[in-house]
């Protein structure tokens, strides 16, 4: 069913939402946490906070099942610490700049538990924090009835603003975010909550002009938002739906060459090319327009699509003496 519903919305996103693309994907369907697209942060250094757990990737702490990423929490000790949990990252694996980025997720409730959907520049390990630029999609603390939206940069040293919106979180909502070169917008269930102005890198935002990869983790305990009393409940439970992110797409111009058929579309392996000539050759771009696979058809005119990400793609269809012959979009599926 998930599956379905990510291909109507690669479709759907064409025509009523013309302005964004799904460009990278997550939606936790398999059995096991997906390591082309994430990695781990280990260890219990405190992580800036006086955080008393320990980052693991153990299975106890992070695992996928029946469609859904869960990150639990529990009370015990290990390494030193009072606590475990998790915290996973796309650093080096992807990151981007600018689009829409949003995540369904339900979260537990409790004195010291502090779950967490954000983002940090991807130049983070050669200017540190706070130049790298912040941003926080979603945080919640403690037992309040608000989920916090901000962003934190440097001007001048660590400054951060943002805003909060009422929500339960232990209900599935849907978080994100809007991030072009003007601004900054938060969103709960597509009702936006908060927006910040980072037009030309005013007022020191220029941070935000540069690629961010994405984090998802749950802390437990630290000087923010304290710490766990008698009455947190552990094993603690983060769920996660999917995590999508959106682009921009270049305007192409899709050619009507009525002898020349791509299908089937969406397709989740091969790309069936009928009334191919000999040597025909293909590129597929992102929808920012960068190169991402080219070749020469195969003899029975397929394509093998199977190596890339879930999302919208434009191919070309030519040869070097005729040009391009065939130009369209197409959805390659999970």
């Amino acid at each position: 069913m998930k599956q379905l519903l990510l291909l109507f919305l690669c479709i759907i996103s064409q025509h009523a939402n013309a302005q964004y693309q799904l460009v990278w994907s997550d939606e936790f369907s398999g059995n096991d946490l997906d390591l082309t697209k994430w990695t781990f942060d280990i260890g219990g250094s405190g992580w800036g906070n006086s955080e008393p757990q320990y980052y693991t990737n153990n299975n106890t702490n992070i695992d996928v099942d029946t469609g859904y990423l869960r990150i639990t929490a529990i009370n015990e000790q290990f390494g030193g610490s009072d606590y475990t949990s998790a915290r996973i990252k796309t650093e080096a694996l992807y990151d981007f700049k600018y689009g829409k980025v949003e995540a369904r997720i339900k979260l537990p409730v409790g004195q010291g538990l502090w779950p967490a959907f954000w983002m940090l520049g991807s130049n983070i390990s050669v200017v540190s924090w706070p130049q790298c630029g912040e941003i926080d999609i979603m945080e919640h603390i403690n037992n309040s009835l608000y989920i916090h939206g901000t962003y934190h940069f440097n001007n001048g040293g660590h400054v951060y603003y943002g805003d909060d919106a009422f929500c339960d979180v232990t209900e599935f909502h849907t978080y994100g975010i809007e991030w072009d070169e003007n601004s900054i917008k938060w969103f709960l269930d597509g009702n936006e909550f908060y927006s910040a102005n980072i037009t030309n890198g005013i007022g020191s935002t220029e941070e935000f002009h540069h690629p961010f990869f994405l984090i998802l983790n749950m802390a437990t305990g630290g000087n923010w938002p304290g710490y766990p009393d008698p009455n947190t409940v552990f094993p603690a439970h983060m769920f996660v739906d999917y995590v999508r992110v959106y682009q921009q797409a270049v305007d192409i111009e899709e050619t009507s060459n009525n002898d020349i058929s791509i299908f089937p579309n969406p397709t989740a392996d091969l790309l069936n090319v009928k009334n191919i000539l000999p040597l025909n050759r293909y590129h597929i771009n992102n929808l920012s327009g960068i190169l991402i696979d080219q070749g020469i058809i195969d003899q029975n005119g397929q394509i093998d699509v199977r190596d890339l990400e879930a999302g919208t793609y434009i191919i070309e269809i030519g040869t070097p003496e005729e040009g391009i012959l065939k130009r369209s979009r197409f959805v390659k599926s999970n």
